[in-house]
C-alpha cells in the first residue's frame, strides 16, 4: 500500500493554502466577495463544501455584522464552546466581548421554574447586554427564542447568525430565520454547528 504524501508547509502558510485549495476545488462562486469570505471560512472549519450550497444571507447581513463589531457591540452565543473559538483578540480591539449565559446558576434555576431549556433562558437574560450579533450553532430553542423576542420588540440585535445542527427543529428554525426581515445568516438543512457559527463570526471580525 502506498501511503499519502504529506505536504511540507510552514505553520503561517497553512490557512492561506487551505483557502487556495477551497477556491480551486469550488470553482466560481455565486457569492459576493464579502459573503464568500464567510462561506469560505465555514467550509474551512468543517471540510464540507455543501455550505457553499446551503448558506443564505439576507440583504446587507455582512455589512450589519461588520458595523456591529466596529461600534463595539457584544456577541451573544448559545454555548460556552463558542466563546473559546471566537477570536477575542480581534473583537476586543473594537471594545466588544463574547457573552454566554447558559451555564449561570440563574439560567438553570429559571429554566427549571419555566420548564424551558437553559439555552432559551440564556437568550432572554442577555437581551439587554448591548448585543450586536447573536451566533447560535447548537440550540434551535435559542434561535426560536431570539426570533420571538425580536418579533415582540424586546430584542434588536444587528445580525442573527443561526446555524444550529441536528434533527429536532434545527432545519425548521433555520428555514423560519431565512424568511425574516431582519439581518441574518443561516445554513439551510440539518447541517451546521458551533464550529460554523464561530467561523462566520471570525470571518466578520477579519472583514471588520
Amino acid at each position: 500500500m502506498t501511503l499519502p504524501k504529506i505536504q511540507q508547509i510552514g505553520p503561517l502558510e497553512i490557512e492561506a493554502e487551505s483557502f487556495r485549495i477551497i477556491e480551486s476545488e469550488l470553482g466560481e462562486s455565486p457569492f459576493p466577495t464579502e459573503e464568500f469570505a464567510v462561506v469560505r471560512r465555514c467550509i474551512h472549519a468543517t471540510g464540507d463544501f455543501s455550505f457553499a450550497e446551503n448558506m443564505r444571507f439576507s440583504p446587507g447581513a455582512v455589512h450589519a455584522g461588520i458595523e456591529a463589531i466596529r461600534t463595539g457591540k457584544n456577541i451573544l452565543v448559545d454555548v460556552n464552546m463558542a466563546t473559546a473559538g471566537i477570536s477575542r483578540g480581534l473583537l476586543e480591539k473594537f471594545g466588544g466581548k463574547v457573552i454566554c449565559r447558559v451555564a449561570e446558576k440563574q439560567t438553570a434555576q429559571l429554566a427549571r421554574d419555566k420548564n424551558a431549556t437553559r439555552s432559551e433562558i440564556a437568550m432572554e437574560l442577555a437581551r439587554n447586554d448591548n448585543v450586536g450579533i447573536v451566533a447560535i450553532g447548537n440550540a434551535p430553542t435559542a434561535l426560536l427564542k431570539v426570533m420571538t423576542m425580536i418579533a415582540e420588540g424586546r430584542f434588536s440585535p444587528d445580525l442573527v447568525i443561526g446555524v444550529p445542527v441536528g434533527f429536532v427543529n434545527a432545519a425548521e428554525s433555520k428555514e423560519i430565520l431565512h424568511h425574516q426581515e431582519f439581518a441574518s445568516i443561516t445554513a439551510l438543512g440539518r447541517k451546521g454547528g458551533t464550529p460554523v457559527a464561530v467561523a462566520a463570526v471570525n470571518a466578520l471580525l477579519r472583514l471588520a
